[in-house]
């Protein structure tokens, strides 16, 4: 196997064994990228000097005969969402272009501390708003699987970038399934924790009462070693619990025997792609073939979710995109008369269609005479999803659903028909209104080779039942070890 095809924790092995030196996995890292990123277009800065930096400081730990932790010398991408000190944090947006933050995000600055290696920053729709990464305001990132077909998104470069090998592992953020969707669309690995488990601190915000940190990795033990490191209770962020973090790596039990399953009718839809819901109907055949316990339920609720999301997202974005006006930090417009000309100028050369169209809708249901009827009705409803959820957890373990309704599209193929594009996070947009958590695994492949993803829903903070389900599915299957056909 080449360096640059490790897991974490493969490579972690091989460092402590002194068989391999972290610079030269880096090195690995760094000549995959040059041989693919062309075709895939998943970085949107790369971090060399700084990268060989923290690869040498771990090779002198180890030749010391000091203990490393699981990621000390591990190279990881990071989705240029997240603050870092130092190096350009764009949130794949003109208006932010050249915007270098002077401090690190929470879960930027414990990666650092666990010795971790960043590789540099990973294209995404701007600012988190999109489902197929068309929306960056620098490039379009390519499915490995495919290259004429997107890798999902938001968090696209991340879930790119692990498929084709160009990282070990990365960090994505999820605020309707931008990390679950893109996983599913690239065969790999994504957890969207509970919400108040990871730090948002340094986090740009898109909304703030939907948006998670989480990783997309190789396989579900590399997912539970990223979870140990950046979960836990953070000072700085209002939202973050103040609870103990289990050690997930002891969830990583190969066992289901008991475990109750829940099958929701709401899930499998008309319009699904015949492929996807034939892979997941199989999935639950060998879970109920491993002792699982199968049992199918309701969530009344989840044909309103996509509305629901849109007014409550787009109110929040509304909200938090009003600080890039041009005056503090970000782009400036040049050749203004007057103040609301700079504002107006600025926002519409720095934003892209997408963001503008947010952003209109978002105020527009926050306005005067339509707060009640959108934005207070959307609030009621989320409540109404939440209780569907308590009530299913009252009498199952997990849920199963598909990730997503098709395998990836092609590239353009919805950026012209907004309301297709938002359908996409139709089965994920429900984890991220109610704040539970859930991942996406490899769970087959359609006719024409994409790979479907299986996403596990579980109660909030059981996030360790979660990677069991995933665990046990990959150990006794093989989708996780197939490789897309970039060369």
């Amino acid at each position: 196997m080449e360096l640059h095809q490790l897991t974490i924790h493969e490579l972690h092995a091989l460092l402590v064994k002194r068989e391999v030196t972290s610079r030269e996995v880096t090195e690995a890292l760094y000549r995959r990228i040059r041989e693919v990123e062309e075709k895939i277009g998943a970085y949107l800065m790369l971090t060399e000097e700084k990268a060989f930096e923290q690869a040498g400081q771990v090779d002198r730990k180890i030749a010391r005969g000091e203990r490393i932790g699981d990621l000390a010398g591990v190279p990881l991408g990071i989705k240029d969402i997240l603050c870092t000190k130092g190096i350009r944090t764009t949130c794949g947006s003109r208006i932010l272009e050249n915007y270098v933050p002077f401090y690190d995000g929470t879960v930027v600055r414990r990666l650092r501390q666990e010795d971790a290696v960043m590789l540099g920053k990973l294209n995404m729709d701007e600012f988190a708003m999109g489902s197929s990464t068309e929306n960056s305001g620098f490039q379009i990132t390519r499915n490995p699987w495919d290259l004429s077909r997107i890798p999902g998104g938001s968090s696209g470069g991340s879930a790119a970038a692990v498929a084709a090998d160009e990282c070990i592992a990365a960090l994505g953020t999820d605020t309707g399934g931008s990390i679950r969707q893109p996983a599913a669309c690239c065969g790999v690995v994504g957890m969207k924790p509970t919400y108040g488990r990871v730090s948002r601190y340094g986090l740009v915000a898109f909304a703030s009462s939907l948006d998670q940190i989480g990783p997309i990795t190789k396989d579900v033990e590399d997912c539970a070693i990223l979870m140990n490191a950046i979960s836990g209770y953070d000072p700085y962020d209002s939202t973050s619990v103040n609870m103990d973090v289990p050690n997930y790596k002891e969830s990583l039990i190969n066992d289901v025997k008991g475990i109750r399953i829940g099958i929701p009718d709401e899930y499998f839809i008309e319009g699904m792609d015949a492929d996807v819901e034939r892979a997941v109907k199989e999935a639950i055949g060998l879970f109920e073939r491993w002792g699982a316990k199968i049992k199918r339920i309701s969530l009344p609720h989840t044909p309103y979710a996509v509305a629901t999301y849109y007014i409550i997202c787009t109110a929040e974005a509304s909200s938090n995109l009003a600080r890039y006006d041009g005056v503090k930090y970000g782009l400036r417009s040049k050749g203004f008369r007057d103040l609301m000309e700079m504002y107006t100028q600025t926002r519409e050369k720095g934003f892209g269609k997408e963001v503008k169209r947010r952003i209109i809708l978002g105020t527009y249901v926050l306005s005067a005479g339509y707060y009640e009827a959108y934005y207070r009705k959307a609030s009621q409803v989320r409540t109404l999803m939440r209780s569907d959820f308590e009530e299913a957890f009252g009498q199952v373990d997990v849920i199963l659903v598909p990730t997503a309704p098709t395998p990836a599209f092609r590239i353009g193929e919805k950026v012209e028909d907004p309301l297709q594009m938002y359908l996409s996070d139709i089965h994920t947009i429900p984890v991220n209104l109610t704040g539970i958590p859930a991942i996406s695994i490899p769970c087959g492949f359609s006719r024409e080779n994409l790979p479907i993803g299986l996403q596990i829903m579980g109660r909030h903070f059981d996030e360790g039942m979660l990677l069991r389900v995933a665990y046990t599915f990959e150990q006794n299957t093989d989708f996780h070890l197939k490789k897309p056909p970039i060369a």
